[in-house]
C-alpha cells in the first residue's frame, strides 16, 4: 500500500445506500498515506450527510460547480488540477451514463472531463441495472476512454436481491487505487533535505550569511514527494513556499540546524540530501546589545561550525548520504576531496561563478559525481534539475 504515499485522491460520492461505505474508504486511504478531498452530488447528500465526510477527510466537501469561494469561481478546474487520482465509489448507473456521454452539469462530471488524472470508478447498483443493455454500453464506452473499473462485487443487496452490482469493500478498492500507479522512485523511504543559509547572529541586528536562496534544495524537495517520498525538509531563513506534501522544519543557526539533522536521522532516514550552504564559521561571542560604529575597526574571532553532512555520514543510522558542492572555480577536484574525506556516497557539484546558475538563479548545472562515475546534468531548470537528481538519487540507492 506504499504506493499511496503522499497521493491526492478525491473522491467523487454519487446517490446510492453503498455511499455509507465511502466514509469508511476516506479512512482506510488516509491510512495509507494519502490526502483525501471529497465532492458529493446531490444524490449522495440524501444519503450520508456532507458534514460526516468532512469530519472524516478534514477538509470541506464540494458539491456546487460554481463555488465563489474558489478561485474565480472554478472549484473544478482547481480540483481537477489537485488530484492524483479521481475515485467515484460509489459511481451509480445514472453518473456512468452522464460520464460515458461527456455531461459536465454538476461538479463531479465536469471535473472528470477537466482533469488529466487517472479516474476510476466502483459501480453499484441493482443487479438488473447492472445487467441493463444501457449500463454495459455505458461501460464499455468509458473503459475505451480509459476509466478504470473497480468491481461490482455480487451478493446480497440493500433491495434484497442477489446477483452482481454490489460496491467492492473499501478494503478491495484501497488495494486497486494503489496499483493505479507506478511504484514510484522513492516510495516508503524517509528522505531529509537541508536547504538555504543559516545566519550566525553578530549582535542582534547583525549576522554573517551566505547568497543561497534555498531554491534547489526546495525543488528537490517537491521532486522527492512527487516520487513518493516521505519528505522532512530542514531549511534555514528563506522566502519561499513550502511545497506541498513536504513537512518543514525551520531554523536559523548552523547548531540549530545541525540538531535538526542529526535528530531526524535518530528518527529513522533512507536517504539524506545536504543542499543548504551552512555558514563554516560563526562568532565565538555574540553582543548583548547592538554594537556601536566607535571605531575604524572592529574584530571578530570565529569559530568553526559543526559539519552537518560529514556528521550524518558517520551516524551509526547512516542513510544513503548526498552532498552538495558549490565551488567557484577548481570544481571537480574539490568536489571529489569532500566526496572522499566526508565518505559520502554521492556529491553533486557546480560553479557559482556565473550569473545564470546556482545561487538566487532559477537555473542550474550539476556534476553529479559518485565512487566510480558521474553524470553531467546540463544547464536547465532547478526543477528539472531536481527531477534527474532524485531519479539518479534513486538508482544509486537502489544499487
Amino acid at each position: 500500500m506504499e504506493r499511496l504515499v503522499n497521493k491526492r485522491i478525491l473522491l467523487g460520492v454519487t446517490g446510492g445506500i453503498a455511499a455509507y461505505k465511502s466514509a469508511d474508504l476516506v479512512r482506510r486511504l488516509q491510512d495509507a498515506g494519502s490526502e483525501v478531498r471529497v465532492v458529493m452530488t446531490a444524490g449522495a447528500c440524501e444519503f450520508i450527510t456532507p458534514l460526516t465526510m468532512q469530519a472524516l477527510s478534514g477538509h470541506p466537501v464540494h458539491t456546487d460547480l460554481l463555488d465563489p469561494r474558489a478561485e474565480a469561481g472554478m472549484g473544478h478546474i482547481e480540483l481537477a488540477r489537485w488530484a492524483d487520482l479521481v475515485l467515484i465509489a460509489p459511481a451509480s448507473a445514472n453518473f456512468m451514463a452522464r460520464m460515458a456521454h461527456g455531461h459536465g452539469n454538476d461538479l463531479l462530471t465536469t471535473l472528470c472531463l477537466a482533469t488529466g488524472a487517472p479516474i476510476a470508478i466502483a459501480p453499484a447498483m441493482n443487479q438488473q441495472m447492472w445487467a441493463d443493455t444501457a449500463t454495459q454500453k455505458n461501460l464499455l464506452i468509458l473503459q475505451e476512454k480509459g476509466v478504470r473499473v473497480f468491481g461490482p462485487g455480487a451478493g446480497s443487496q440493500a433491495c434484497g436481491e442477489v446477483g452482481p452490482g454490489r460496491m467492492l469493500e473499501p478494503s478491495e478498492i484501497v488495494q486497486m487505487a494503489a496499483e493505479v500507479f507506478d511504484h514510484d522512485l522513492l516510495t516508503g523511504l524517509h528522505v531529509v533535505i537541508n536547504a538555504g543559509p543559516t545566519r550566525e547572529a553578530i549582535d542582534p541586528v547583525r549576522y554573517i550569511t551566505n547568497q543561497s536562496s534555498g531554491k534547489m534544495g526546495f525543488a528537490i524537495a517537491e521532486a522527492a514527494a512527487e516520487a513518493g517520498a516521505r519528505v522532512t525538509l530542514i531549511s534555514g531563513p528563506v522566502n519561499l513556499p513550502t511545497p506541498t506534501r513536504v513537512k518543514r522544519i525551520d531554523v536559523v543557526r548552523a547548531r540549530d540546524m545541525y540538531e535538526a539533522c542529526l535528530s531526524a536521522v535518530d528518527g529513522g532516514c533512507d536517504i539524506f540530501i545536504a543542499t543548504a550552504a551552512v555558514a563554516d564559521y560563526r562568532p565565538t561571542v555574540t553582543a548583548d546589545h547592538k554594537i556601536k560604529k566607535s571605531t575604524e575597526e572592529i574584530h571578530l574571532t570565529l569559530v568553526k561550525n559543526p559539519d552537518i553532512v560529514a556528521a550524518v555520514s558517520a551516524h551509526d543510522k547512516r542513510p544513503f548520504t548526498v552532498g552538495f558542492a558549490a565551488e567557484t572555480r577548481d570544481v571537480m577536484n574539490y568536489a571529489r576531496a569532500k566526496l572522499e574525506n566526508k565518505k559520502l556516497d554521492m556529491i553533486a557539484t557546480n560553479d557559482v561563478s556565473g550569473e545564470n546558475v546556482g545561487f538566487n538563479s532559477d537555473n542550474n548545472a550539476l556534476t553529479v559525481i559518485w565512487p566510480g562515475g558521474h553524470k553531467v546534468l546540463p544547464l536547465a531548470a532547478k526543477r528539472q534539475i531536481a527531477k534527474q537528481l532524485v531519479e539518479l538519487v534513486a538508482i544509486r540507492y537502489k544499487r
